[in-house]
């Protein structure tokens, strides 16, 4: 069976973690047809989210988890990540529900079924948003328009 590792790289995320597991273990149990790998990096959070990823990984071995020993950066708990998948398939998500994990299902259809290398999201709307980050959000996407293809 296919595996899909989906690395969640964390600082000081005790409060969002909870909330990314359930949500991620409800599409786990809907795509009964691969397997799955969380791989949480902990990139030397000060507060106890080391702590609840052990819990996390006590109670379910899908979860797994490297703790750095002091904040390095989100590349770097990225690149370790990656090194360390064992997946067939690698995904990257954000514990802060910004990346939906209910997406996860219609992304990997489109790479098994449509013929896709790979798959990503973009915000839509944003509505809720500060106005001052809703401007630089659409600068952003202005500029790779740009100077992008994509």
């Amino acid at each position: 069976m296919e595996k899909i590792t989906v690395i969640v790289p964390c600082y000081n995320e005790q409060e969002a973690l909870h909330y990314y597991y359930e949500e991620m273990s409800r599409v786990m149990n809907e795509m009964k047809e691969v397997d799955f790998e969380l791989l949480f990096i902990n990139d030397g959070s000060k507060d106890k989210t080391l702590e609840v990823i052990r819990e996390l990984a006590s109670k379910d071995e899908r979860v797994k988890y490297i703790s750095f020993s002091r904040n390095f950066g989100k590349e770097s708990a990225m690149y370790a990540g990656f090194e360390n998948s064992t997946g067939n398939y690698v995904c990257l998500m954000d514990a802060d529900l910004q990346d939906p994990p209910r997406l996860l299902p219609e992304m990997f259809k489109a790479i098994k079924e449509e013929g896709y290398d790979s798959a990503a999201t973009r915000r839509v709307t944003r509505k809720g948003e500060p106005p001052i980050r809703s401007f630089f959000a659409r600068m952003f996407y202005k500029i790779m328009n740009k100077i992008s293809d994509t």
